[in-house]
């Protein structure tokens, strides 16, 4: 007899309520790693490096310290790698420490309008959370300020439920680390303070355009500022022994790229929001959060640019009474003060709250790590989208055709891509620096280039905007977003770099073809100049005169190119 199938029986709204529960951000990330750029092995370590060297970096210049930073990555096993990167920045108190490296969404930028690396206070815990959900271990901090006669060591791990730090260790501890302390190798440094993150991980570590090596090279360009030494310590397989494959550290040398600017970029000034920047369901919040106590006070104090004329103008606009108390004002006043805001012609926000590389700067870095024979950079002036003030940078280096083993004539050319000083190494595709810069029509500026591509040819371009809220397309920080006046500005400063190049092409265009004339010259003349001087018969002192003349011709025309 043939049994029936039990039939799945329907939810109620009483069942699927009973199921429903709060999510914490710390598993939303852990299920959604990729997200973060932790997909792959590879791609996981890079990030992990690129984000304990942005805190490294905003650290050390906030702390008004010329950075230092030394990142060691140690191989432990076939796939399992233990990161450390040291900084001589001012340290963190101890207090702060698991909540920095164990609590996501927790930092002091987010809030802040102002040029930093770091924006979202994820970074870092995530790659401690990445590291403790691959290999179960925590990750180990140590840290030391001014202060302290003693560092801490601090050893953490996230609770993902309840997305809270868990402290395993916390003990005091001289200062540097033990693994720079007993490593015979180790960079000679006089740091007396600073930060150190030890996080250990499955990972890969591969050589290319998208490693950790081309990283690092990077932010030495893009900040000429920095000292920075760096090894990796892998193992190599030995022989087999008793059925087993034997793994053997390798003694590897430290690599310095060494700083070529003695003095800090100068400090971006945090700046309040712009209201032509602000969307109508922020605005209804801060005017529940002001601390004024009238409306127009609180379009003065709390926006930047927004003069008591101004402001004045806005409520008579929008139909408000200036003195009323703003936490009281309803949805549909709100609205109408947002129309009025949008309608009045307001100052841009200030742009101190930048601060760009520099012309200077810029080649300076391109000469110290790209061998190329011309170098030129463009820094725009300061624009603003949706309120939000940037700056974009442009530098290039062209090198002669074969001179450079790394810069091929018949390949596309090199496009380095930076936020706030911050390389961008992956999607590329998708990023509005690659749009600019194939865009350009380069062909009117002597180069090869294919229809809806990259040109061709041995030259790298740097491309970097400055902002207090770059437009990232995700929350692993790989490609700026398409906005239109983001690319109107790469496409200004890349034209003028172009137009650079073309002189430059062009007069080595001219060289070369004077070269050309001249060798033809000291090839066929004085052939042709002594076969007329045996044909006419000169004399003795005119034969003279005449290799007196076709000497002086050759010195001139040698002169002349």
């Amino acid at each position: 007899m043939a049994t029936k199938k039990k039939t799945a029986r329907a939810e109620t709204a009483e069942s699927m309520g009973a199921r429903q529960r709060e999510i914490s951000v710390s598993e939303f990330f852990l299920k959604n790693r990729h997200l973060l750029g932790f997909d792959s092995p590879r791609k996981a370590l890079l990030t992990a490096v690129k984000e304990a060297v942005d805190n490294s970096l905003d650290a050390c210049e906030e702390g008004g310290v010329l950075p230092e930073i030394s990142v060691e990555i140690e191989q432990v096993a076939e796939s399992r790698f233990r990161l450390h990167v040291t900084d001589n920045g001012p340290g963190i108190v101890r207090s702060q420490v698991p909540k920095i490296f164990a609590k996501l969404l927790y930092g002091s930028k987010f809030h802040r309008l102002r040029m930093s690396r770091g924006q979202q206070g994820i970074g870092i815990s995530a790659a401690g959370m990445y590291g403790q959900l691959t290999t179960g271990r925590a990750t180990r901090i140590w840290s030391k300020t001014k202060k302290q006669k003693h560092a801490h060591c601090i050893a953490v791990q996230i609770e993902t439920k309840a997305n809270k730090p868990v402290i395993l260790e916390d003990v005091e501890v001289s200062w540097l680390p033990s693994f720079y302390q007993d490593d015979p190798h180790a960079e000679p440094t006089t740091w007396s303070h600073g930060t150190c993150v030890s996080i250990e991980m499955e990972a890969a570590y591969v050589r290319g355009r998208l490693s950790v090596d081309e990283f690092l090279k990077q932010c030495a360009i893009v900040n000429p500022h920095l000292q920075l030494h760096y090894r990796v310590r892998l193992l190599r397989k030995s022989n087999e022994k008793n059925g087993q494959t034997e793994l053997i550290e390798q003694e590897e040398p430290w690599t310095t790229y060494e700083r070529v600017i003695k003095k800090l970029p100068p400090p971006g000034r945090e700046i309040k929001p712009h209201p032509h920047g602000v969307e109508l369901g922020v605005l209804i919040q801060m005017l529940k959060d002001s601390p004024s106590r009238t409306l127009k006070s609180s379009l003065t104090q709390d926006f930047s640019r927004v003069s008591d004329k101004a402001a004045h103008y806005i409520c008579e606009t929008a139909g408000l009474n200036p003195r009323a108390n703003p936490t009281r004002i309803a949805h549909q006043q709100s609205e109408a003060l947002f129309k009025a805001i949008n309608s009045v012609k307001l100052m841009r926000p200030p742009t101190d709250c930048l601060s760009p590389i520099g012309e200077e700067q810029i080649i300076a870095g391109l000469k110290k790590e790209i061998q190329a024979d011309f170098y030129t950079a463009v820094t725009r002036g300061p624009t603003v989208y949706r309120g939000n003030p940037f700056q974009v940078e442009v530098g290039l280096a062209y090198a002669k055709p074969g001179e450079n083993d790394d810069l091929s004539g018949d390949d596309p050319i090199r496009v380095m891509r930076f936020a706030n000083r911050v390389p961008l190494l992956y999607m590329a595709g998708g990023c509005a620096i690659t749009r600019a810069v194939g865009g350009v029509n380069w062909k009117s500026y002597g180069l090869a280039q294919p229809k809806g591509a990259l040109p061709l040819g041995p030259m790298v371009i740097m491309a970097h905007m400055a902002s207090v809220w770059v437009p990232f397309t995700s929350e692993s920080k790989e490609a700026i977003a398409h906005y239109q006046e983001i690319v109107r500005e790469l496409t200004f400063a890349l034209q003028e770099c172009g137009r650079r190049l073309s002189v430059y092409l062009n007069k080595r265009k001219r060289a070369a073809e004077a070269e050309r004339k001249r060798g033809y010259i000291e090839k066929y003349i004085p052939h042709l100049a002594l076969g007329l001087k045996d044909v006419l018969d000169f004399s003795e002192k005119e034969k003279e005169r005449v290799e007196r003349d076709l000497k002086k011709m050759l010195e001139r025309t040698h002169l002349e190119v």
